[in-house]
């Protein structure tokens, strides 16, 4: 019943996490897109009230007239608008959904033996270390060099550093499935921390000054900024880190960490080509389509040079005796009873007897022979020839008597 309950407490964290992230991104995207479009004012009131960029748009039939102001308004309404809950509660429904999914069961999900024999305590405190020590190292990274001449291209030069060393760590340490979405996670508690330590507070000081009558700090408007930049060129990276537990051939290749590097770059790059673009439309920037095509580049490459080597056919010679299920239900008792046995059935997935067995026998296949990403992380020890067993076994018809 535990593992009942945790798949609909796994389904509905996970539905409330889209919910949450289409929510952030999207106004995310909207204010990188209107803040890049922005036009100067052509009519004399709207430069007098100290406008310093609008956007004329249409949408669902009516008219919209989005406007900025250069330094801050003479005068705010009663009623703002504010954009930060929608950063909160995707990180909280996703954390929520990292330990029900991971946490939970670290010696299931996050623990590879053959990698990192370690307690689940120990893997546990590592894997929440890796949010704590990156958000500490970009945090510093962009106080101590984002000021300088030049400073954002030595900011994004070091934390792809960091974040290269970060990935190849997560991916040495831990089950491949859970180094991807450690990497992704830790991205995205940075950009949720940039909401909540510096782009939000800044605001609040902003508008506090404003309702106090003193001038405003721009510092606040700058710092802002750039974190909520970082926060857009971390979002498809994120993305594809959280999407990628659904395709094993990613996360099972011998140089995983650095198809994880790879794609999120390629990521990062295409994000950058929706964002120039906007420039380009008024003429402020040069054409984008080079970012798009080396992004696309990447993961053209990634598909073709790093894939995962296709399975060995599983052969027997001519006088190789047919495999018996008495050869092949051992094999199952020992791997795969305690996630998929009378107590606990991982997935709504049982095996303990015959019918259940063969009825499965497609996906004990597949999980087991062809992507080898069962049991998680090998904790039984399973070995290739046992896996070579049960490919035969399937081949010849996965009988059961």
């Amino acid at each position: 019943m535990e593992s009942y309950y945790l798949d609909w407490a796994n389904l509905l964290l996970r539905w409330l996490h889209v919910i949450t992230a289409i929510a952030w991104i999207g106004a995310s995207f909207y204010f990188v897109m209107l803040d890049s479009s922005l036009e100067k004012p052509k009519d004399q009131e709207s430069l007098d009230k100290g406008v310093g960029g609008e956007q004329w748009a249409v949408h669902g039939g009516g008219f919209y007239n989005a406007q900025k102001y250069a330094v801050s308004p003479k005068k705010l309404p009663d009623h703002l608008h504010w954009s930060y809950w929608e950063s909160y509660s995707t990180w909280l429904s996703g954390f929520a959904l990292f330990s029900v999914s991971y946490l939970w069961n670290a010696s299931t999900y996050l623990i590879d033996k053959s990698k990192m024999d370690w307690s689940p305590g120990a893997a546990i405190g590592v894997a929440l270390a890796f949010f704590v020590v990156f958000w500490m190292v970009y945090d510093t990274i962009c106080q101590v060099f984002g000021k300088r001449k030049n400073g954002d291209g030595i900011v994004g030069f070091l934390l792809f550093l960091f974040i290269c060393f970060a990935s190849w760590l997560a991916c040495h340490w831990f089950a491949g499935r859970a180094a991807f979405l450690l990497v992704g996670a830790m991205l995205a508690t940075t950009m949720s921390a940039n909401v909540f330590f510096w782009i939000i507070p800044g605001q609040r000081k902003n508008v506090a000054a404003l309702r106090a009558g003193q001038p405003v700090d721009p510092i606040h408007g700058i710092r802002g900024k750039q974190r909520s930049v970082h926060n857009t060129y971390f979002t498809l990276p994120v993305l594809f880190a959280m999407l990628s537990g659904h395709y094993s051939f990613t996360y099972t290749h011998p140089h995983n960490w650095l198809v994880l590097v790879a794609i999120m770059l390629g990521g990062a790059l295409i994000r950058q080509f929706f964002v120039v673009r906007h420039h380009w439309k008024l003429g402020r920037a040069s054409h984008p389509l080079p970012y798009a095509l080396v992004g696309v580049a990447i993961l053209v490459g990634v598909i073709v040079l790093l894939k995962p080597q296709p399975a060995a056919p599983v052969e027997a010679s001519a006088a190789a005796p047919a495999v018996s299920f008495a050869q092949v239900q051992p094999l199952v008792q020992q791997h795969c009873l305690a996630c998929h046995g009378a107590q606990v059935q991982m997935k709504n997935v049982r095996l303990d007897s015959p019918e259940l067995i063969a009825k499965n026998a497609q996906a004990i296949y597949q999980q087991v022979t062809v992507t080898k990403i069962m049991p998680m992380g090998n904790a039984t020890g399973m070995t290739e020839a046992d896996r070579a067993l049960i490919g035969r076994w399937f081949q010849e018809g996965a009988k059961t008597h």
